[in-house]
């Protein structure tokens, strides 16, 4: 008798922007830029994780309890969070839409199980991935012939 498969989600590794503000740094160093996560098309939904871990170095067991998401800008047709968990030191974002063209600042604030909070904004691009292609022909002359380069190659025309 066939046994249902349960299913065992692992959110992806290439999408995971790690905490690193408490890292030690120079006096006076200048502030650095928000982290940001891989450009997503307006039609992807995909799951993005923040890792805390660093900030809860040496208190074993503290993980993340509570998480307050907020996008700028946030009009109609904007970014969206589908939904958002917490995996131990991750907080999980699945984010949807977004408009082309637009870098969004997406601010988490999570509080811990040992009451620790914190806030930090990861910036994530919208770019059009899956635009259809320009279509591209070669020049050709009156006769119809190609005009190629020295090497032989087609001389194109995007249009």
């Amino acid at each position: 008798m066939a046994t249902t498969a349960a299913h065992l989600y692992r959110p992806s590794a290439a999408r995971v922007v790690v905490l690193d503000g408490f890292v030690p740094g120079p006096r006076g160093s200048l502030a650095m830029a928000p982290p940001a996560w891989p450009a997503k098309d307006p039609a992807d939904v995909l799951d993005y994780q923040f890792d805390i871990a660093p900030a809860l170095s040496g208190h074993a067991g503290d993980a993340v309890a509570t998480l307050d998401v907020a996008i700028s800008p946030a009009s109609p047709g904007d970014l969206s969070v589908a939904s958002a968990a917490a995996d131990g030191a991750r907080a999980v974002l699945w984010l949807q839409g977004g408009r082309a063209g637009t870098t969004y600042s997406v601010t988490l604030t999570i509080g811990t199980q040992a009451g620790r909070t914190l806030s930090r904004s990861v910036l994530l691009p919208v770019v059009a991935l899956a635009g259809v292609p320009p279509r591209v022909t070669s020049i050709q002359t009156e006769t119809g012939s190609e005009l190629v380069d020295e090497s032989g190659n087609p001389l194109l025309l995007e249009g």
